[in-house]
């Protein structure tokens, strides 16, 4: 069954692939994502955008779809399988469901700051977990920064026990979902489109996000509180998928590898001078009524978080591998 399964998407894939090329024959790439042009994903889509139609002019375009304009994260993957997309750029924790390696990414505190997460990635393991999902049919291409995550809530959260009985809005990952159990806080996975209106009518009370994240989609306006937690990475996976990628010339195959190390180096630069813009902008937010309240974390409370968060580690350790979490960690030191 499972090799009946394969053979059927490989066909679509063969199918697809041939229909992304206009009349012309010029190749045409869909690139999907749900954040806003303004963010370090959505400028890097754009600046991409511009370097293939510079270099490739005549024989590759680029159409850019922000902001869930054709899906979200979810229904993102199956378009590219279909060939109704050619790239997109998932956060790494929607990659649960094809290898469990990825989840890594999602493990509470296992980076210290986004430069640790920065050498994993360049590093031989980072690299290695590119081809992870190559059986289902996906290519990573490159890792995009976004930042690290900042807790936000409609209460004060200065230690994992101010969290209990707070509605969360997380991703579908299961080492999510285990990371706010943790602190006793009730998980709802919910589509990026929908976060919001979900903080805005109470359905939840609260979210994880870098800062680009919360000041573009505005989640500052409907959460009285962010706390400065740096707990996790939320980074991007561009990715194709292997037909579309390896029907392409080699020519044309090698100068989008070029533009994509390119653009990957200035997204990744760029975001960290981003967040920090973002965060001041939050923080100078409105008048002393609108204004949402920054709590920074003392090492000391920082400490309890890491305590009672560090156990998930060993929970998902034989589905990430020991070898990963031990490269990711030694990133740290480096």
């Amino acid at each position: 069954m499972r090799t009946l399964y394969f053979s059927l998407v490989v066909l679509l894939l063969l199918s697809a692939c041939g229909e992304n090329s206009t009349e012309s024959g010029v190749i045409k790439i869909k690139f999907s994502h749900v954040v806003a042009e303004s963010t370090p994903k959505g400028i890097g889509a754009k600046r991409f955008k511009e370097l293939v139609e510079q270099r490739l002019a005549g024989k590759v375009i680029v159409e850019v779809y922000p902001n869930s304009q054709l899906y979200d994260d979810d229904k993102v993957m199956e378009a590219l399988l279909l060939g109704d997309v050619q790239i997109a750029a998932p956060s790494l924790a929607k990659f649960g469901k094809y290898t469990k390696k990825l989840q890594l990414f999602d493990l509470p505190f296992i980076f210290n700051d986004i430069e640790a997460v920065d050498r994993f990635q360049r590093g031989p393991v980072g690299k290695k977990l590119l081809a992870s999902m190559e059986d289902s049919g996906y290519l990573g291409l490159a890792y995009w920064h976004n930042g690290m995550k900042q807790f936000s809530a409609n209460k004060p959260l200065h230690l994992p026990e101010d969290a209990k009985g707070v509605k969360f809005r997380i991703q579908q990952s299961d080492v999510l979902e285990e990371q706010f159990k943790a602190i006793g806080a009730i998980p709802e996975k919910l589509a990026f489109a929908e976060v919001y209106n979900a903080l805005q009518t109470g359905v939840v009370d609260g979210a994880e996000n870098p800062w680009s994240n919360i000041y573009s989609k505005k989640f500052h306006e409907v959460q009285k509180y962010i706390i400065e937690s740096n707990h996790g990475v939320l980074d991007y996976l561009l990715v194709t998928n292997n037909s579309f990628w390896d029907s392409l010339p080699k020519d044309i195959r090698a100068e989008l590898d070029k533009i994509i190390d390119e653009v990957t180096l200035e997204v990744n630069k760029l975001s960290l001078d981003l967040a920090m813009g973002d965060r001041q902008k939050i923080i100078d937010f409105g008048d002393e009524t609108q204004r949402t309240e920054l709590i920074i974390l003392t090492k000391e409370e920082l400490v309890k978080w890491r305590e009672i968060m560090q156990p998930i580690w060993g929970k998902f350790e034989k589905e990430i591998g020991k070898d990963v979490i031990e490269a990711a960690l030694a990133a740290n030191n480096s």
